[in-house]
């Protein structure tokens, strides 16, 4: 039945459709409710218009479980392609596979590379990775003790993850005293919960906080500026969250983000798959988008 549905709503999309043979692509994700997410599909769903494609945006709101079973529904209603936004394919191999047969492309963006998954565009996120905790390590003076925020469910997430860890293993004086797995959807929330515990507990422990992306980096904040505000602790994340680079300008004590180009992201990943729907293969399986550092400085802001 769900099949039937999908099948004809995209048949619905197809009546007002710029081109008389549009092709229907089922865009995919579990976290359409992260700002970085929301904003590669937003950028999709735009070039995806201008390339007179049926975009049509399935979020599973945090069930990768659900997930695999949407996928199953448009390979069933036979879409023209697939684009997983945020989540590993390998994860959803079986589903994946089951694409690749029917002859349905399947591309990721902010994922990863896998069996039947034709091309990915990302960031290099162990560089992300090694770029926050140089800058982090950098601000403590290579000395000091740490919490990490951390989600090894996501491929690229995991990535900074073990980008820290080969970071800690150069620099012996940075040791990790509180860690935390994420939960997803809600990071903020719950980031805001468990420093405000953090902070009861271990408060004058801790130096910085590592956060491996800017939602965990500001519901730290939160908890820092409305239970301890006139804390020394520095935090650090990566994506150049909007609402987290507003707070750097405010010289919080978020002090710098690793910025991804989520447009770049979705921009590369529409060329890749016009490419592919005329039938070439991509020149790569993995493109990466370039990324920067967001301090005050880089801000052009002077911070006590």
């Amino acid at each position: 039945m769900r099949s039937a549905i999908f099948a004809l709503a995209l048949a619905g999309s197809a009546l007002v459709a710029p081109l008389a043979h549009a092709v229907d692509v089922a865009v995919m994700t579990p976290y359409q409710s992260s700002v970085a997410t929301n904003q590669m599909i937003t950028v999709f769903e735009d070039k995806a218009k201008a390339a007179g494609w049926n975009a049509s945006v399935i979020d599973t709101r945090g069930d990768v479980g659900q997930l695999a079973s949407r996928i199953e529904d448009v390979v069933a209603a036979k879409v023209g392609a697939i684009v997983l936004v945020s989540v590993d394919p390998k994860q959803l191999q079986d589903q994946v596979n089951a694409a690749a047969a029917a002859g349905i492309p399947v591309i990721a963006i902010d994922g990863a590379t896998a069996p039947g998954v034709v091309l990915n565009v990302t960031s290099d996120n162990f560089e992300l990775g090694s770029k926050l905790s140089e800058f982090l390590f950098g601000k403590l003076g290579g000395k000091g003790n740490i919490a990490k925020f951390y989600y090894s469910a996501h491929p690229g997430v995991h990535q900074r993850e073990l980008a820290l860890d080969a970071a800690l293993k150069n620099n012996p004086d940075i040791k990790v005293v509180a860690e935390h797995y994420m939960v997803v959807p809600g990071p903020i929330d719950d980031a805001r919960k468990v420093t405000e515990d953090l902070l009861k507990a271990k408060g004058d422990e801790i130096d910085a906080i590592w956060a491996a992306w800017d939602e965990p980096a500001i519901g730290a904040e939160l908890a820092i500026e409305a239970d301890k505000p006139d804390s020394k602790i520095i935090i650090a994340g990566i994506d150049g969250n909007p609402q987290a680079v507003e707070m750097i300008k405010a010289c919080s004590h978020i002090k710098g983000t690793v910025s991804q180009d989520f447009d770049a992201m979705a921009g590369l990943a529409a060329d890749g798959l016009t490419k592919i729907l005329a039938g070439e293969k991509p020149e790569k399986a993995e493109l990466y988008a370039p990324a920067k550092l967001i301090t005050p400085e880089t801000l052009g802001v002077t911070c006590p």
